[in-house]
């Protein structure tokens, strides 16, 4: 547990080019805050407020951690994916009896998927140019 004014769990989450750090308040009341502003204004979309909070729900832990996180890099949704891998992290560091609960939703599991690269003599990853008959 890391030293501050308060004492706080440290995870880091990624997501796609999305990074998030995560600072996790033990004894808390829930309230989640991301580069300054809560979930609600954050996050639009209610999908995303819930992705966010699935490791709480997870755990039964809702109420109890206080989220303090940095999100940087990618869009919203990715930034979501990030926290929620961060908060995951975090909460290891809280105790041991969460980790086979967040490793059977798969919430510690580092989402691979990347985007395809773009080769040459296409527009995109394999988008090719169109051809027209003379």
């Amino acid at each position: 547990m890391y030293q501050s004014k308060k004492p706080y769990l440290y995870g880091t989450g990624r997501r796609k080019s999305s990074v998030a750090r995560v600072h996790l308040i033990p004894n808390g009341t829930g309230v989640i805050t991301i580069n300054g502003k809560s979930i609600d204004e954050y996050f639009g979309l209610e999908t995303l407020k819930m992705l966010v909070r699935q490791p709480f729900g997870v755990t039964g832990t809702e109420g109890k951690f206080d989220v303090v996180a940095t999100v940087c890099g990618g869009g919203v949704s990715g930034q979501a994916g990030a926290l929620r891998h961060g908060i995951s992290r975090a909460m290891l560091l809280a105790g041991d009896e969460y980790r086979p609960l967040l490793k059977k939703e798969g919430l510690l599991t580092r989402d691979p998927r990347m985007k395809e690269r773009k080769k040459y003599g296409l527009k995109a990853a394999r988008r090719a140019p169109q051809f027209s008959k003379r």
